[in-house]
């Protein structure tokens, strides 16, 4: 099975030659992979398109494009995970899930239970941290896209986005607790093709009832998750393989 990678190209021509200038895909490709002569490798150009492209020179890094490979590997519905900072390296792990699930975009933001407290500094080096694994989860599972990742600062830069979305959707403790399953599946067989969800899901000490109240100030609708009370880092890959079940596979 033919590996791939994302090149950050146009697409080119069936049968013609190219080069690569990532420098990231060229090491992988080449020094890691030790990629020969007249192999083949699975490529994504810009706008999510994919080539089978022939190696034709280690050393000048060139490829011939064999055919363009028309299968979709992306969700139906443009799903965005929202989370409130949580401890250690669980965004790490996050991001990598949720990437392999196929979300559209991977965000976080501190809430008031967030233990975790990052400034803008240690922001830009966790979200560098978070592009690089997104990235390798995208390529691994054979996305057509590179998920984005975003940390916020502040919480209300969070909300400020909400208005971007056709339904926004918040994974309540309180919700699960009392028993309410029927929220999540209506969400789900009003969304149609191409629109955009956000889910929100709260830190490890859950989402307080005054963010709960602001959510719902700006339409958002608290969706429960069954009946186990799940993991800060759990919550989200159950979710997604939910919605990949709704629209993929049933």
């Amino acid at each position: 099975m033919a590996n791939q990678y994302f090149v950050f190209k146009p697409l080119p021509e069936v049968g013609s030659e190219f080069s690569v200038e990532h420098k990231a895909a060229v090491h992988h490709i080449f020094t890691v992979m030790r990629a020969q002569v007249g192999q083949e490798i699975r490529l994504v150009f810009e706008e999510g398109k994919i080539g089978l492209a022939e190696v034709l020179s280690p050393n000048q890094q060139t490829f011939r494009l064999v055919e363009i490979i028309t299968e979709i590997s992306e969700l139906p519905v443009q799903v965005t995970v929202g989370v409130g900072f949580p401890k250690g390296d669980k965004l790490d792990f996050i991001t990598e899930k949720s990437t392999e699930l196929g979300a559209a975009a991977i965000w976080a933001a501190p809430f008031k239970s967030s233990v975790a407290k990052w400034d803008n500094k240690k922001l830009i080096k966790k979200q560098e941290k978070l592009e690089k694994i997104a990235l390798g989860a995208a390529e691994q599972s054979r996305r057509q896209i590179i998920p984005q990742v975003q940390l916020f600062e502040q919480f209300n830069l969070l909300t400020e986005k909400f208005s971007e979305f056709d339904q926004i959707l918040i994974a309540y403790e309180e919700s699960a607790k009392s028993g309410e399953v029927s929220q999540f599946k209506k969400s789900l067989t009003e969304l149609s093709v191409q629109q955009k969800v956000l889910i929100v899901f709260g830190p490890e000490g859950g989402i307080t009832p005054e963010e709960m109240s602001l959510f719902e100030q700006l339409g958002a609708k608290a969706i429960g998750l069954g009946p186990r009370i799940l993991r800060a880092e759990t919550a989200p890959l159950h979710a997604l393989a939910s919605i990949s079940a709704h629209f993929e596979l049933f």
